[in-house]
């Protein structure tokens, strides 16, 4: 059963994810607790590990930050995500239990379905918390789950064309999910690696973007 800490910790990821918590707002500890309808320890150990995470930014004096995310972060935080999933996806694919392995097959043929923008996240989430569960390494969740929270809650936020981009992440995701099943070290590494260099190109162009607009 889910504690309620960890209950908070999800709630506040996936606000913050989505935007619902804008970059920049201020928040406080009690608002999140009339917020999330949980008391206010659970509130305050989440409040303490989504910092560690980057996701928040506690000011003593003056409450509860969510930070903005800029290019130079996303960059950086993919640097580091290229590598650690690069070993979960070998390790998911040695270690993936049968009961394991049948769900990450069966999302990948749930992928090749027509997603919403708000599914399509989902799917994502599940997606890497099905590579990080089969990895078995409790070392690699910490590193993994915070950079792909903040990374994907970057591409929603600078998403222009939700439609082409769903279409796009779809298949990177489907590949990634495709070869771990397949127990396939090779392919799951390099369907890895193409959806990093898709990130990456992702917020290369956002700074393009930008640029034009100042022009």
């Amino acid at each position: 059963m889910i504690s309620q800490s960890d209950q908070a910790v999800m709630v506040l990821q996936e606000l913050i994810e989505t935007g619902e918590l804008k970059p920049g707002t201020m928040v406080s500890e009690r608002g999140l607790m009339e917020r999330l309808g949980l008391g206010r320890t659970p509130v305050r150990e989440a409040i303490q590990q989504l910092a560690l995470a980057h996701m928040l930014r506690i000011h003593p004096s003056r409450g509860i930050e969510v930070p903005a995310m800029s290019v130079e972060d996303q960059l950086s935080g993919l640097e580091v995500r290229r590598a650690t999933e690069a070993l979960a996806v070998a390790l998911a694919c040695e270690r993936a239990s049968t009961g394991e392995n049948a769900a990450i097959a069966a999302l990948a043929a749930e992928l090749d379905g027509d997603f919403a923008l708000p599914a399509y996240v989902d799917t994502v989430r599940r997606t890497h918390r099905l590579i990080i569960d089969a990895a078995h390494n409790p070392y690699l969740d910490a590193v993994m789950t915070p950079l792909q929270a903040l990374s994907r809650r970057f591409w929603v936020m600078h998403l222009r064309e939700p439609a082409c981009e769903v279409a796009r992440g779809k298949a990177l995701h489907r590949a990634l999910l495709a070869g771990v099943a397949a127990r396939d070290i090779e392919a799951a590494q390099a369907a890895s690696r193409a959806l990093n260099d898709y990130l990456v190109g992702f917020a290369v162009d956002v700074v393009a973007s930008r640029a034009r607009g100042r022009a």
